[in-house]
């Protein structure tokens, strides 16, 4: 199997799938020093390895193929069909790269990324993602508890929801040049959401930095919600009092809440919730609540009705 792989990363830097795979047989070998050191891409080094969460989490979890995982994406900045981000997303420049924030913080500046993300270290997640047309895949990132990076920025008591802005450039994003969403993309969780533990900014996946196709150089994770949650090539965090007005629920009030909690009792109305079809597998699995990770985050909810609050 050839990997497809960023054309700016040195062969050094990049781990082998079939290694990365093999990591725990590895480490409980007389390989794990060897292992450690091995170079990841932007001077990563993971301190928290560990497989998908959640007591639902089905035994065949093994994370989707490399190729699968940059070769079939939903990234409308560069084109609507699955392999149009990667056919496309060349022309994304993601360095150098600076990162708004603004709004209800005590730190606000524009941050070069690496300023952003320096004080902090990655850790490996792997996580179920369940994409809203009802395909789903296991992805290993790399990335920051989004909760330490807020803590460092020091939000104000007035901040409840954090909004996140995608870059707008046309030249860089041939997508943007039609209309079939209203430029930038924009996403919001509340701030309880967004420090939830499982929350990550990413910054690589499969042990090497994060392909522009899959939203580099910095994008969001959110395990519990639909992929369009996930937020990709972020240029602006924004502390608010108000529930941000995001994208596709702006476009479509009726199928995209702003929740976007996974839930398959609550239907797409052009489709059902209750199964999903993991990408290299032909049959279709039970959806999950919270994708699985109702025993994380369902008390974020509490008594909420999650029919309208979908």
């Amino acid at each position: 199997m050839r990997l497809i792989r960023p054309p700016d990363i040195p062969s050094a830097d990049i781990t082998p799938e079939q290694l990365y795979l093999r990591r725990r047989e590895f480490l409980a070998g007389a390989g794990a020093a060897a292992w450690a050191a091995l170079p990841l891409p932007l001077g990563l080094a993971t301190r928290d390895a560990r497989p998908a969460a959640g007591k639902g989490r089905a035994a065949d979890d093994k994370p989707t193929p490399y190729e699968d995982v940059t070769g079939y994406n939903n990234f409308y900045e560069f084109g609507t069909a699955k392999d149009d981000p990667r056919r496309n997303a060349h022309t994304l420049r993601p360095r150098p790269w600076t990162v708004e924030v603004a709004g209800e913080v005590k730190r606000p500046a524009r941050y070069a990324l690496d300023d952003l993300l320096r004080p902090h270290r990655p850790v490996e997640r792997t996580y179920r993602m369940r994409c809203v047309e009802g395909w789903s895949m296991v992805i290993p990132w790399l990335g920051i508890p989004f909760r330490d990076i807020i803590a460092r920025l020091e939000p104000t008591s007035r901040a409840k929801y954090v909004e996140l802005t995608t870059l707008h450039d046309p030249q860089q994003m041939p997508g943007q040049r039609s209309r079939v969403l209203d430029w930038p993309y924009v996403e919001g969780l509340r701030m309880d959401e967004a420090t939830h533990p499982l929350t990550l900014i990413v910054t690589g996946l499969y042990g090497r930095a994060l392909p522009n196709q899959n939203g580099a150089p910095l994008r969001l994770a959110v395990p519990w919600k639909y992929g369009f949650k996930g937020a990709k090539s972020l240029v602006r965090i924004r502390f608010t009092e108000q529930q941000p007005r995001n994208t596709w629920n702006l476009a479509a009030p009726d199928e995209y809440g702003f929740y976007a909690n996974v839930n398959p009792e609550v239907d797409h109305p052009r489709w059902s919730q209750r199964t999903e079809r993991r990408i290299g597998e032909f049959r279709r699995r039970p959806t999950l609540p919270f994708n699985g990770y109702a025993d994380e985050v369902a008390s974020l909810y509490a008594g909420m009705d999650l029919r309208r609050n979908f």
